[in-house]
């Protein structure tokens, strides 16, 4: 997968792509990163990105010559047959982000990340470039990066190889509609706290049982919102 992130501050990202999950992604060929600062377009003498919203009003609003520009310069690197890229819109008036949204953009070849700053985007970057608009939760934040950093590691870790066990992105929290169930380690008694018998005794038709019963108790107590939509897949 071919991943570009649009932002101001692409120092913000260095860091991130070189640790842990992403950084193994991307030597392993899975995944590719680069960042550009749309600064770079800007067609003024000043590389001004923003301007006074028409109508008057707080804030700054992105211009959209330079987020064009910049977008049409990454679809060019790309062959001409090339599936076009899904353009994301960082927003907090973007749809929820969930599990579901990372499964579909893993199936995709090439994301495009626009992160934005100020008091907004000029509607027309909405309207005409992107395709998808997406907000990780109902709060605001400084800019569209941190964000932007989620959703590109919740895609890539379900990526075929990201992972050094493909089953785990399977199992975890939301893949199944559920929350994960409770894990243990050794050693099998600590302190005084024991690990289940059941997850000792080898048994694993009944470990697979009582895995499922803790996941769905897990999920009535902490999450009852996800069980109104979880429908139970027959064996």
């Amino acid at each position: 997968m071919k991943i570009d992130v649009l932002s101001l501050f692409p120092d913000m990202f260095t860091g991130v792509f070189e640790q842990s999950i992403l950084k193994k992604a991307k030597e392993k060929g899975v995944a590719s990163y680069k960042v550009t600062n749309f600064r770079d377009f800007a067609d003024n003498k000043h590389n001004k990105v923003d301007d006074y919203p028409y109508g008057g009003g707080a804030g700054m609003v992105l211009m959209p010559q330079p987020i064009f520009d910049a977008v049409d310069s990454l679809k060019q690197q790309v062959a001409p047959e090339a599936k076009p890229p899904r353009i994301i819109l960082m927003t907090p008036q973007g749809d929820r982000y969930t599990q579901r949204h990372a499964e579909e953009l893993a199936k995709e070849d090439h994301l495009i990340f626009l992160c934005g700053h100020y008091e907004g985007y000029d509607e027309r970057i909405r309207e005409q470039l992107v395709t998808d608009e997406l907000s990780i939760g109902d709060y605001v934040l400084t800019g569209g990066e941190l964000a932007a950093m989620v959703i590109i590691d919740s895609v890539v870790r379900l990526l075929p190889g990201a992972l050094g066990n493909d089953v785990s992105a399977v199992t975890d929290s939301f893949s199944s509609g559920l929350l994960e169930h409770p894990q243990y380690t050794r050693p099998a008694n600590f302190r005084g706290f024991k690990v289940p018998d059941v997850l000792l005794s080898g048994n694993h038709a009944k470990i697979e049982e009582w895995r499922k019963a803790e996941s769905l108790r897990r999920t009535r107590e902490r999450r009852p919102d996800l069980l109104e939509a979880y429908k139970e897949k027959p064996e």
